[in-house]
């Protein structure tokens, strides 16, 4: 895991290639890559690339970054791991190798298939920019599911720049950045501003699957390498007819080839444990190739009651991993707060950032690697909205539009704390049913989002949605059309489960959660690994029938067969946690002052972003505990920290 960056100079502009600016671009974003450093320029010809590197294969200088192939043509800069790279260097018999890191290989595949032939081949996660002497040309190339991150655009007269994140960019002394209010008003809705959009109008996240190249003279061509929306419908075209124990035994197998090539590395590896699914499989499978203890690490809140640890440490004991548990306090994670907008570098607002972090650093104090369970619940049918999409389906669509949303304000009529109280009795006096909790806040989910959606589309709209209006709420703003409403995933729509299946793929899975671990990790020096997001499983998974991931009330039914023969079943079953922070009652409580300051109505009409109107009522409706609006106020604190830490 690295960091890379990068310039091509407009003509007539030389002073832009000045290597004390090109060495603090990388130096920005050392945390990525704390090993070793490199700058490689050619101001001739326009172009400078730098390089920050997190040794993990070959730790030698062989593997020093910005890396020219043997035969001079190519110069690249890379972030990620090549997984199949010792199969793809096998084509290579007569080659001698300087060493034996993924980089060298790259460039051989360059050399031999050309940049845009070699893309398919790969199998990893990447973020890529190589520049070709002999055409003058510098392609910048992404991973197929987005793991890698790589922001790109024009930087005033200077020319076309790329970089890891954006503080790379900004450092130019050239940098003349204006916020995006379109892409302010995605933060709002999603939490997170979607691929290409970022918050500085001018500056693109390439997305996943896709290239781009650059020329001096400004000219830009770009392609996709692989379609994930396209593939899902031929999948879908071609269902597998498999039993399910035939299922299950192609799942273990495609997890532990996957697993073979992600636990490559020369430096201490080890896992995070939740206790989930997820984790515990990939734990269980890499327990079993391993010839020693795999180290694992998890995290909890001193509140026993919503607390991770407890569960983990059980699986943990049961593979007879060597297992680090560290039990965290409310004014742990706290502390965290005036950090984040320096970390997360973009404005971002999924809370569970704060968990992930305190995770990473704990674990880099022992390992330099880390595998993850990420992405289970988008490929096997993980998120309780499945399970409202299926039954939304075939059963709340048979009720009228208009007795759903009179049934719904009825419902809103009653603050959450009083249906609390309500429905606290007849619970007390059933002790045999099952608890449950917070049952007026999802009562309110209930009538907000679900029963009032005309369709399955517009029900994931809703439940996946912050702001329902972002424009009330940025001033100035158009919000742009994105994944949710692309209309080449209508014919993914004709089934609901598939539509928002697919659409989690493609914008919530890449936008939020791979950034949210990015970010967390090499806050760190921390390189994280997602086995459930090699494409090969992926392709797989889509083949799937549905009954296979979400059977009755049960999600990801195929994938808890696999682990069930490693792990009893009494350890896994237990209500979908999540990684969550009591946000709601921090804002009430220790963040109040914090918020209130960044919230006042005065301070946001002389910024001019964001409308004090709605945003003053969200925080009046939220300290009186009548509604929690902690998700949709902490999208703006966030984007409110962040332009703070600009000014400063």
């Amino acid at each position: 895991m690295c960091g890379i960056a990068g310039l091509l100079a407009a003509p007539g502009r030389p002073q832009a290639i000045d290597p004390d600016t090109i060495r603090s671009m990388g130096d920005s974003i050392a945390h990525r890559g704390p090993d070793d450093r490199g700058e490689w320029i050619d101001a001739e010809h326009g172009i400078a690339l730098a390089h920050r590197r997190l040794a993990i294969v070959d730790l030698s200088a062989a593997g020093h970054q910005p890396m020219t192939s043997h035969c001079g043509r190519f110069v690249v800069v890379y972030n990620g791991e090549i997984y199949n790279h010792p199969e793809l260097r096998a084509e290579f018999s007569d080659l001698p190798w300087r060493g034996h890191s993924d980089t060298e290989t790259l460039l051989a595949l360059f050399t031999r298939h050309g940049v845009l032939d070699t893309l398919p081949r790969l199998v990893g996660m990447f973020a890529i920019a190589v520049w070709d002497r002999d055409t003058r040309t510098l392609t910048l190339a992404r991973d197929r599911m987005g793991e890698k991150p790589l922001y790109w655009g024009r930087i005033g007269q200077a020319g076309m720049a790329f970089a890891s994140e954006l503080r790379a960019l900004r450092v130019h002394p050239l940098w003349q950045g204006e916020i995006d209010r379109d892409a302010l008003s995605l933060l709002m809705r999603h939490n997170c501003i979607p691929a290409p959009h970022s918050i500085w109008r001018g500056i693109h996240k390439l997305e996943p699957a896709c290239w781009v190249s650059l020329r001096r003279d400004g000219s830009v061509t770009r392609g996709r390498y692989w379609d994930l929306a396209q593939t899902a419908i031929d999948a879908m075209a071609h269902p597998l007819q498999l039993t399910d124990t035939e299922a299950a035994d192609q799942l273990e197998q495609q997890l532990s080839t996957t697993l073979h090539g992600q636990m490559l590395a020369d430096v201490p590896l080890g896992a995070f444990l939740s206790g989930g699914v997820d984790s515990s499989t990939i734990v269980a499978l890499m327990a079993r190739q391993s010839a020693q203890k795999v180290r694992t690490f998890c995290i909890g809140f001193g509140d026993g009651a919503t607390s991770e640890a407890p569960h983990a440490r059980a699986v943990a004991q049961h593979l007879g991993t060597d297992h680090t548990e560290l039990v965290v306090g409310t004014d742990d994670a706290l502390a965290l707060v005036p950090q984040l907008p320096r970390l997360y570098d973009e404005p971002f607002g999924d809370s569970s950032q704060m968990p992930t972090l305190l995770v990473a650093q704990m674990a880099r104090r022992h390992v330099t690697v880390a595998l993850s369970g990420d992405a289970g619940d988008e490929l096997f049918g993980g998120y309780n909205r499945y399970l409202i999409a299926d039954r939304f389906g075939r059963r709340l669509q048979r009720l009228p539009l208009g007795l759903r949303r009179a049934l719904a304000a009825a419902i809103r009529s009653v603050p959450p704390a009083a249906w609390d109280a309500l429905l606290a009795a007849p619970q007390r006096l059933l002790p045999t049913a099952r608890r449950h909790q917070d049952i007026g806040a999802k009562l309110h989910k209930l009538a907000h989002d679900v029963l009032p959606a005309a369709d399955a589309r517009a029900l994931y709209r809703a439940l996946t949605s912050h702001w329902a209006t972002p424009g009330e709420v940025v001033i100035g703003a158009t919000e742009p059309t994105t994944w949710f409403d692309a209309p080449t995933l209508t014919p993914h729509w004709r089934d609901a489960v598939a539509g928002m299946t697919i659409t989690d793929q493609l914008s919530y899975l890449p936008d939020d959660i791979l950034v949210k671990v990015d970010r967390a990790s090499m806050a760190h020096s921390l390189e994280t690994r997602a086995p459930f997001l090699d494409h090969r499983l992926v392709e797989w998974a889509w083949r799937l029938p549905l009954q296979q991931k979400v059977r009755g009330r049960q999600t990801k039914w195929l994938l808890r067969q696999v682990l069930y023969r490693y792990v009893p079943r009494a350890l896994i079953e237990r209500p979908k946690q999540g990684f969550a922070v009591p946000l709601a009652a921090w804002l009430r409580g220790p963040l109040r002052g914090w918020a209130d300051a960044l919230l006042d109505p005065v301070r946001l009409r002389a910024e001019g972003y964001l409308a004090p109107t709605p945003i003053g009522l969200a925080w009046a409706q939220h300290l009186s505990g009548r509604h929690d609006r902690a998700h949709e106020l902490w999208d703006v604190l966030m984007f409110q920290a962040w332009l703070q830490e600009q000014s400063l």
